[in-house]
C-alpha cells in the first residue's frame, strides 16, 4: 500500500459528492433519538449527557448516549471498539479486512457486524442516512465544511481537532474527541495514558534505543519516489521509544502534512542507525532493495533495517491506542535486532 497524501485524497473526497435531499437527511436525523440501546455495547457512559464536543468546524452537541455510530473516517473504529461501543458502520481504507476491522481489534466486536462504507468517490451520504445514525464520527477523514454540513443534517457529526490535517491527525486528539462524544471521557484519557505508559516501559527496557537515528519509510517506490515520514508525521511510535527521526527529510516535503518524496538517487538521505520499511509482503522486499541505492545503505547492508509484514504495517499506519499496543508487541523485538545488526531481510522479522 502506498500511503501518500495524493493517494489519500484519491481514496477520500474527490470529485462531485452525492446529492441528498434535505428532507431525507433531516428525517433520518430526527428518528435517531428513538433508537433502542445498542446490544453490542459492553460499557456504559461515565459522563452526563448532553455533551458538547469542539472540533475543526465548530461544536457539536450530542443529546444522549449514541447507539448507532457511523464511522466515516479510516481508523476511528479502533477507538470505539476499545471504548466498548462497536459502530454500526465503518469505512474501508485498505487491506480488505472483514468489517474493515483489523486483527488487533476483531476480538472487541462483541457480535457487531458493521456495514462497510467506501469513500473512493466521496462520502456515501444516502447510504449513511439509510443507516439512521445518531452520531457520525470523522476525526480521521478528509471532511470539508460542505461535507460537514451535509453529514450534520443526518446526525450530530464529529470531525477532526482544530488545526489538524486531513489525515495524520493526532491520535490523542482523536481519542479524546471520540471518547467525549460517546460520554466516556475518563475512559478515553485512560486509553491514552495506557499507551504512554506502555511506551515508557518499552523505552526503559531498551535503553539502547535512546538517541539513535531512525527512519520510517513505506515499503516500496510509487511513481518514481519512496515516501518517507519526517519527524512528527506518524513517527511517534519511534520517538516515544527514544529514537530520533533522521533530520533533513522535511526539506523534501512538497506540501504541509505530507511525506518526504525521496528519489532513487537520493536514498542515502534516509540512511540511519535503524530503518523501518513498511513492507507488506515478502514479494515487496526485492523491488525495494532494487530501488536506487537502497542496497548500499549501511542500515540495509549491515542488518539494521526492519521489514514489516502486512499486519504490522497496518498497525503502524493506523496509529490508534489499540494498534499501538500491537506495534509495541511485534515491532520492539525487531527493533532490538536491528539495533544489534541482526535483523533479517524478511517480513517474518
Amino acid at each position: 500500500m502506498t500511503f501518500s497524501l495524493s493517494l489519500s485524497r484519491r481514496l477520500a473526497v474527490v470529485g462531485a459528492v452525492v446529492a441528498v435531499a434535505t428532507a431525507l437527511l433531516t428525517g433520518c436525523g430526527s428518528t435517531a433519538a428513538t433508537t433502542e440501546k445498542n446490544p453490542t455495547y459492553s460499557t456504559v457512559p461515565s459522563d452526563t449527557f448532553p455533551v458538547t464536543v469542539e472540533h475543526k468546524f465548530g461544536a457539536t452537541t450530542v443529546p444522549a448516549e449514541p447507539q448507532r455510530v457511523v464511522v466515516v473516517g479510516i481508523t476511528e473504529q479502533d477507538v470505539l471498539l476499545e471504548l466498548g461501543t462497536p459502530p454500526v458502520a465503518t469505512t474501508e481504507w485498505y487491506g480488505s479486512q472483514p468489517y474493515a476491522v483489523w486483527p488487533w481489534a476483531t476480538g472487541l466486536l462483541n457480535g457487531a457486524q458493521p456495514t462497510v462504507l467506501t469513500s473512493t468517490d466521496g462520502f456515501e451520504f444516502e447510504k449513511i442516512a439509510s443507516l439512521k445514525p445518531d452520531l457520525i464520527v470523522g476525526t480521521n477523514a478528509s471532511m470539508t465544511a460542505d461535507d460537514y454540513t451535509k453529514l450534520s443534517a443526518i446526525a450530530p457529526t464529529i470531525t477532526s481537532a482544530e488545526g489538524a490535517d486531513w489525515y495524520f491527525s493526532s491520535w490523542k486528539d482523536q481519542t479524546r474527541l471520540i471518547a467525549k462524544a460517546m460520554g466516556r471521557s475518563a475512559e478515553g484519557d485512560a486509553l491514552i495514558s495506557g499507551v504512554e505508559d506502555a511506551y515508557a516501559a518499552a523505552a526503559a527496557a531498551h535503553p539502547e534505543f535512546a538517541g539513535l537515528t531512525a527512519t520510517f519509510s513505506q515499503g516500496g517506490p510509487y511513481e518514481g519516489s519512496i515516501y518517507v515520514y519526517p519527524d512528527g508525521l506518524n513517527t511517534d511510535f519511534l520517538t516515544d521509544l527514544g529514537f530520533v527521526i533522521t533530520p533533513g527529510l522535511e526539506d523534501y516535503v512538497q506540501q504541509t502534512g505530507a511525506q518526504a518524496l525521496i528519489s532513487g538517487e537520493n536514498m542515502s538521505l534516509i540512511d540511519a542507525d535503524v530503518i523501518v520499511f513498511a513492507t507488506e509482503s515478502a514479494d515487496a522486499i526485492a523491488p525495494l532493495l532494487d530501488f536506487g541505492t537502497t542496497r548500499s545503505l549501511k542500515a540495509v547492508a549491515d542488518g539494521h533495517a526492519v521489514y514489516t509484514d502486512a499486519e504490522l504495517a497496518g498497525a503502524i499506519y493506523f496509529l490508534t491506542p489499540l494498534s499501538q499496543k500491537y506495534v509495541l508487541e511485534h515491532l520492539v523485538p525487531r527493533l532490538s535486532k536491528a539495533v544489534a545488526g541482526t535483523s533479517p531481510q524478511s517480513v517474518e522479522g
